[in-house]
């Protein structure tokens, strides 16, 4: 498998991942990007991020939004769905139908033993081709762990598979940055995100409305670049 070098204009901020475990890691605005690096660590850290995504902290206020008048049973497509916990747990809780798609084998062993009723594909965000329609899409906490380059189309086959009036959650990076790797659990993750404002511009064009567009959590002069939520639906 190859190596991509990358050495982008803009930036991922969601450090929120790294910040539940206060690792300062390394930055660098140039790096090698490898396919399977994310997939690699998360598969190493796979009880320790089990535990830290055991439920909602301030992204319930989201998932409230985005469920909205949407009647149980609805089927759902969870893009980076991880172990299930906490989106997933929540949509089958309330008797939707999920499918998740993660390419990290050791966090799917954990969503399908705890909830065998979900549809768990092992597959790379990059290049998975939804062949179902969808009430809603999530890509949570996901899509910055792509190089921008491949962001659009991963939407756009998003917006595709939609229903009238579904419904997209995501989270991006919340500033301009160049793409960078940092640390969690000790172990290396690869981030890029274009700027929140460049996101939205890319929706509206796939013929999106914005519900919610704001941020979690704002970009500092420090190592917090910030993260950033849309809820957003598709008439």
């Amino acid at each position: 498998m190859r190596l991509v070098q990358t050495q982008w204009s803009h930036e991922i901020g969601c450090e929120a991942r790294a910040q539940l475990t206060g690792n300062q890691g390394k930055r660098s605005s140039f790096v090698l990007y490898h396919p399977l690096v994310n997939r690699d660590s998360y598969n190493s850290i796979a009880l320790a991020w089990d535990q830290a995504r055991r439920t909602f902290g301030r992204e319930r206020k989201y998932f409230d939004t985005f469920l909205a008048d949407i009647p149980a049973p609805a089927s759902f497509l969870d893009l980076g769905c991880g172990t299930g916990r906490p989106i997933a747990a929540h949509l089958l809780s309330l008797g939707h139908r999920v499918t998740g798609v993660d390419q990290a084998e050791q966090l799917l062993a954990l969503a399908r033993e705890r909830f065998p009723e979900g549809r768990w594909i092992e597959a790379r965000l990059e290049e998975y081709v939804p062949t179902e329609r969808y009430a809603g899409v999530i890509c949570w906490d996901a899509l910055f762990h792509l190089p921008r380059e491949v962001h659009e189309a991963v939407l756009a086959r998003a917006a595709g598979c939609l229903e009238p009036g579904g419904r997209l959650a995501l989270t991006v990076g919340g500033s301009e940055h160049p793409a960078f790797t940092d640390t969690m659990f000790g172990e290396t993750f690869f981030y890029d995100s274009h700027p929140p404002e460049r996101v939205v511009e890319i929706l509206s064009a796939q013929g999106f409305e914005m519900l919610v567009a704001e941020f979690i959590d704002p970009p500092t002069s420090g190592r917090d670049k910030g993260r950033f939520a849309i809820v957003a639906t598709k008439p």
